[in-house]
């Protein structure tokens, strides 16, 4: 897998250097105030996809800092929660099979017929 992921970066690269050398040509950029600037294609090309590219990855790498913290943080009060013992459970009181009454004589004494 190493070698398709390197393959790929060459095949760009090679396809990046063809296009610098076929569009090797100097572009006027109307400036503010009247300036004119002479700038090389394939250097206007990068620089217009690093302003895109940039804030965009920046703005990636913040959200993947801020949810490796939250997910540490969650991990952290996990490990806090299972470190303390459980509660000791009180067992409920059960009334002796003697007393018990017979499921059609609770019901009738409820008023409910069946």
């Amino acid at each position: 897998m190493q070698f398709l992921k390197i393959l790929f970066w060459f095949l760009l690269a090679f396809v990046a250097a063809l296009f610098t050398y076929g569009n090797w040509t100097s572009i006027q950029i109307n400036l503010w105030g009247g300036l004119i600037a002479d700038v090389n294609l394939p250097l206007l090309l990068l620089v217009t996809f690093l302003l895109g590219f940039l804030p965009t990855y920046l703005y990636l790498g913040a959200v993947r800092w801020r949810l490796r913290q939250r997910l540490t943080n969650s991990e952290r009060m996990l490990a806090d929660l299972r470190a303390v013992p459980p509660a000791p459970v009180s067992a409920l009181p059960i009334a002796p099979a003697g007393d018990a009454q017979p499921i059609d004589e609770a019901v009738a004494a409820e008023g409910r017929l069946l």
